[in-house]
């Protein structure tokens, strides 16, 4: 059997381990499937194909549909080259503030969610509750769809999916998409002095990446002033570029990643389509000067927005156990689009502020986790409710 932890006894847990998006998280899975099965809930696992990464997931209640997923991700950004004043995978309370690598994105709310499984089994739910923990959500949100599929038959289909990134417990009905592309540009070297007979991998991905500063421009003139997203238009970004042998060689290779953050209005195949127009013109000018040439344009993750529901019931319970009566977007992707893709009604909420996300002393307040907690326990009696 297992002993009931607080929501800040979880939190401590949980960042302890090292589950950076990189490495294996099963250690993580590992011992909540431990304490979920302790307490005697049944846990399912859904495993990415080397089998060294998995996503959990399970159902507390009646075994009927039409209850409530709490769904967080278990990996974490890794800490490397960033300036820590404490241990990043240990806990520390200072200022209101609780210092730790996912205390805010987002095992805070993970804790919170598992904190509400003890006192969930010693209530009468009429509606069940539903724990969704997935893997590699920060190398492209690549872990919800699967486990989503996975569950499908073996726990009944909840009605609502709640999504706790941080959003400082605001009801967020709608976010960006996005849709990555790892790109290879290979040229062909000769010395410099002899450019024109030569394909610099360099030079011809430029052309890509000005390419995308012409559209972040055009969408930018374009933008509809009533669009609540900020930004207000769809985006291309290349945040890193590498490539080149020598200052007085042109270029053999040149590698980046090109990413889109697509506004829901917009469609993501459409500037997919798009964009590998403008890759597919670009690599036969590179071949005509030599047929060794080639660009590859490797997808890397296709995130759906989250598009605003009318009457959707995720907002509206949502709004009922905060309060807020706003209407909030974010420009940041979740796995909300996925499971509203899955047939779920599915809103963002969770504590902590997205801006100390992915940070250097990464914290949440004690406020904002508090709030969590309150939140959760309005949660629980509306699970109770005939």
């Amino acid at each position: 059997m297992s002993t009931a932890l607080s929501a800040r006894d979880l939190l401590e847990k949980l960042v302890s381990f090292p589950t950076v998006s990189r490495d294996s998280n099963l250690e993580l899975v590992d011992w909540v499937e431990e304490y979920l099965s302790g307490l005697g809930v049944t846990c399912h696992r859904d495993y990415n194909d080397e089998g060294n990464k998995a996503s959990l997931y399970a159902h507390i209640g009646p075994e009927v549909d039409g209850g409530v997923i709490l769904s967080g991700h278990t990996d974490v950004v890794p800490v490397d080259g960033q300036a820590w004043d404490t241990n990043p995978f240990e806990v520390v309370e200072k200022d209101g503030k609780l210092f730790g690598r996912g205390t805010c994105d987002m095992k805070g709310f993970d804790a919170l969610a598992l904190s509400l499984v003890a006192p969930a089994l010693k209530r009468e739910l009429k509606r069940p509750l539903q724990i969704c923990l997935s893997r590699d959500e920060e190398t492209g949100c690549v872990g919800a769809p699967p486990m989503i599929a996975a569950m499908q038959g073996v726990v009944p289909k909840a009605a609502v999916a709640l999504i706790g990134e941080p959003t400082q417990m605001q009801t967020v009905t709608g976010h960006k998409g996005g849709v990555g592309f790892d790109m290879h540009l290979r040229g062909y070297e000769v010395h410099s002095s002899l450019q024109d007979r030569g394909v610099s991998a360099i030079m011809e991905g430029a052309k890509l990446i000005n390419w995308a500063n012409r559209m972040n421009a055009e969408s930018k003139a374009n933008a509809a002033p009533d669009n609540p997203f900020d930004p207000p238009y769809t985006t291309i970004h290349v945040g890193k570029i590498e490539g080149g042998t020598a200052h007085n060689i042109t270029a053999k290779d040149c590698r980046f990643v090109l990413s889109f953050r697509c506004v829901p209005t917009d469609d993501p195949q459409a500037w997919k389509e798009r964009y590998l127009a403008e890759v597919h013109a670009l690599e036969k000018e590179m071949q005509a000067v030599h047929p060794s040439c080639f660009i590859e344009a490797d997808p890397l993750w296709d995130v759906p927005g989250l598009a605003p529901e009318t009457d959707g019931e995720a907002e509206a319970l949502v709004r009922r156990l905060t309060g807020d009566n706003a209407t909030h977007v974010v420009s940041f992707g979740t796995e909300a689009g996925q499971f509203q893709e899955g047939g779920y009604s599915a809103v963002v909420c969770g504590p902590g502020n997205i801006a100390q996300a992915h940070q250097p002393n990464e914290f949440i307040s004690i406020d904002q986790f508090q709030q969590g907690e309150r939140f959760m326990a309005r949660l629980l009696d509306v699970l109770c409710e005939d």
